[in-house]
């Protein structure tokens, strides 16, 4: 009640005090919200160090301005950008009146924007750092704080640590008038020339002339439709139409299934795909919120519309890419990369061998880790960037995944297979048959609060101490602790072998199971109160004695049966929630 950093809330805590409402208490102040692999992410509330507010934005903006002055860049360059979410423009406005008081130049765009575009932004203004408001494909309750560094990329260690601490030490926070700050220059508003430099960084990415393609795209309320139509518009895609229910920006998402417009949830191209069979469209694409991620449905054998996975729609932009790279390869002095993650399919390395090209697979999760592979190994050579959470990128024109320059490959490689009679099933099959068939699920537990926190802990603490040796039909051989470090042989859980790297909270089991080999990664999300699991099976030698699909089904959703009966028996129904989401 009298710690400086709480004074406006004095009144409202001092009403809840009174009314020993101690739950209400606990929910709102249970922990500091920390940054994750997206930043700052949650519901939104009128006060609390657990709730996203005009508090946890404004420290959040002035933590970041004291550690760029610590860095040496005391009168640097930030920019900013927003989504559609409730409160978003107001929250940019508010980080970048106190940014302006700390002493920075701020840009700040005139409307909503995709975090790509502001990706693009903060290297293209020659930026120290740069911030985005938004919680992505979250609920409308909910929003978010993303802090990017000065080569476009979220924030990573030690950068994420140092604003972390100058959060934590932030009492009074500066601000100032957001006119007068607009009037002497401290705020520059950006309009639409930025936005036409973004556009035309898109569409040199372009690996294929265009080709008539009827094709829908929804942007499911949010600020998609700044971009995408743009760029196919531009590239010659006449043909793709725009899905006017949810064309409209609206932070409620109120036509989207649930109020979640997550493009990886295939409820939410219901609408769109009911569209498309009646204009008889042989595509739909769809974007979250802020346009950084991508899903895509289109007709399979059936006649029928199916939403391919992430991991799908990855390798298919793997072997388009890479095939038009093998094609039309230039002599570069730079060996030639693509990147992953540790939980995105095995075919991503697969189809990189194939082509004689580097394939970067073992990154934690978060797109960060890409950018700063980018960084560090030189942007010259690279191709490719994906994860299994519909996350892409080609190019170098940004460091986070775009989902603009996503749908234009997209769109080029439909339309080539369009042109032929073929979908992006048939030539998802095409991989398969040379590569190896790979089944995939992926099932989350969501478990909100102090109690879902700690059920979460104790969850990895059992599969890292006792994991289970036995999911249904597959028995694992081992188990990799990228937090421990240490390679364990199973079912002794002995440690056999060190993990040099990298550094996080994921453990994932391995076996060999007859021609098919068998993953299954456990990690806590970094921006949403859930534990993530994700499953793969694939063929070990493509073409030699292969299994029936069935047989790799088979064997994959066994193992996640046994994995539903291990976490009914050591989480707390009453706590928690189940998703999945299964190919």
């Amino acid at each position: 009640m009298t710690h400086p950093a709480y004074t406006a809330w004095s009144e409202p805590l001092g009403l809840l005090i009174e009314r020993d409402d101690f739950e209400e208490l606990t929910r709102l102040f249970w922990r500091e919200i920390p940054f994750g692999t997206g930043g700052r992410r949650g519901v939104m509330g009128p006060l609390g160090t657990a709730t996203i507010n005009e508090r946890t934005i404004a420290e959040s903006a002035h933590g970041l301005a004291m550690y760029l002055q610590q860095a040496g860049h005391s009168q640097g360059r930030v920019v900013i950008a927003h989504d559609v979410r409730h409160r978003s423009s107001e929250f940019a406005r508010l980080a970048a009146t106190t940014l302006a008081a700390d002493g920075l130049q701020v840009f700040l765009f005139d409307g909503f924007r995709a975090t790509p575009t502001l990706s693009f932004a903060v290297r293209h203004l020659g930026c120290q750092a740069g911030i985005v408001i938004s919680a992505s494909h979250n609920p409308p309750s909910d929003n978010g704080f993303k802090a990017y560094w000065s080569h476009g990329g979220q924030v990573l260690p030690p950068h994420d640590a140092g604003i972390i601490a100058s959060v934590a030490g932030a009492e009074e926070i500066p601000t100032l008038d957001y006119s007068e700050a607009l009037a002497d220059g401290r705020i520059e508003l950006l309009s639409s020339d930025i936005d036409r430099d973004y556009l035309e960084a898109v569409l040199g990415t372009r690996k294929l002339s265009t080709g008539p393609l009827p094709a829908i795209y929804t942007p499911l309320h949010g600020v998609g439709i700044r971009t995408i139509p743009p760029v196919l518009q531009q590239a010659g895609f006449t043909d793709v139409v725009l899905f006017e229910p949810q064309a409209e920006p609206d932070g409620e998402f109120p036509t989207v299934p649930g109020q979640m417009p997550n493009p990886e949830r295939p409820e939410v191209f219901e609408a769109a795909i009911e569209q498309a069979r009646h204009d008889g469209a042989v595509l739909v694409l769809a974007t979250d919120p802020d346009a950084d991620r991508l899903g895509v449905a289109a007709p399979g054998a059936d006649g029928l519309f199916h939403v391919l996975s992430g991991n799908q729609l990855g390798a298919l932009l793997a072997d388009h890419i890479l095939r038009q790279h093998h094609q039309h390869e230039k002599p570069s002095p730079a060996p030639s990369y693509v990147v992953s993650t540790l939980v995105t399919t095995p075919l991503i390395g697969k189809i990189a061998t194939h082509y004689g090209v580097t394939a970067i697979t073992d990154l934690l999760v978060g797109f960060k880790h890409i950018a700063r592979t980018i960084e560090d190994r030189g942007p010259e050579g690279f191709l490719y960037g994906c994860e299994e959470s519909s996350g892409y990128l080609a190019g170098t024109y940004c460091r986070d995944k775009d989902g603009a320059g996503a749908a234009l490959l997209v769109a080029e490689l439909a339309a080539e297979l369009h042109a032929n009679h073929q979908s992006l099933w048939d030539r998802l099959e095409e991989i398969f048959t040379v590569h190896g068939r790979v089944a995939e699920f992926q099932y989350a537990v969501t478990a909100e609060g102090p109690s879902g926190q700690a059920q979460i802990s104790a969850t990895m603490q059992t599969l890292r101490q006792t994991p289970p040796a036995q999911l249904g039909q597959v028995t694992w051989d081992r188990v990799r602790d990228y937090e421990t470090h240490e390679i364990r042989e199973l079912p002794t859980n002995q440690s056999v072998a060190d993990l040099p790297s990298p550094t996080g909270n994921l453990v994932i089991f391995e076996a060999n199971h007859g021609p098919l080999q068998v993953t299954l990664a456990a990690r806590p999300s970094g921006t949403e109160p859930k534990i993530k699991f994700y499953g793969f099976a694939w063929e070990d030698t493509p073409g030699t004695n292969r299994p029936p699909q069935k047989s790799v089904d088979d064997v994959l959703f066994s193992a996640r049966a046994g994995l539903v009966t291990f976490l009914d028996q050591h989480l707390s129904p009453a706590t928690h929630r189940s998703e999945r989401a299964d190919r």
